[in-house]
């Protein structure tokens, strides 16, 4: 799975930043020696653009998470992007730890409406546009199968423990940002 086309400026910012920097330190390296006045070779350099590369995999979570960032607060969520992952969200669940969630993820902005069969945690769900805004934030009573649709389009849907929002002061119209682990080609 991919990661989303609708990344943040500052997602993409880093990337070419990151791809910048590779770019700079093999030209420099090209005409440089080191101290004993012998040529620095493509090894080294090829060493460096490793450790650029883990430094940056170092600042992402994990494959299949999400860091959902609001100011201060941030919510390690699991990703559900596919329709399976999405229609099995967090059922059979016994509780969901604070600042942890799952972050569902569409292809198309449009209402959202969740159920809770077969969760057994009180949850609140923040749905978002594509810009990361919250449009609605809806709390959610265990193995209630009546609907919760949200007031607005959605592109994304946050579930957290019941509370967690109002505790953190994050409201409707607050923006987030996200950074998705990478997952792996398949």
């Amino acid at each position: 799975m991919r990661e989303p086309k609708n990344l943040k400026p500052s997602t993409t910012r880093w990337s070419h930043r990151l791809s910048f920097c590779v770019s700079a330190v093999l030209l420099i390296a090209s005409g440089c020696s080191n101290a004993e006045g012998e040529d620095v070779g493509q090894a080294d350099v090829l060493g460096a653009v490793a450790a650029a590369r883990v430094k940056d995999s170092e600042s992402r979570p994990p494959a299949g998470h999400a860091w959902v960032i609001f100011g201060n607060d941030t919510v390690v969520a699991e990703v559900a992007a596919t329709a399976d992952e999405r229609s099995q969200g967090l059922m059979y669940r016994d509780e969901v730890p604070d600042g942890t969630g799952m972050l569902f993820v569409f292809t198309d902005n449009q209402v959202r409406s969740f159920w809770m069969a077969n969760t057994y945690v009180a949850l609140d769900i923040a749905y978002m546009n594509p810009s990361y805004a919250i449009v609605d934030i809806v709390p959610m009573e265990p193995l209630v199968t009546d609907s919760y649709p949200s007031a607005a389009p959605a592109m994304f849907g946050l579930e957290v423990r019941q509370g967690w929002f109002r505790e953190n002061s994050i409201r409707i119209g607050d923006s987030a940002e996200i950074v998705f682990g990478v997952r792996p080609r398949r």
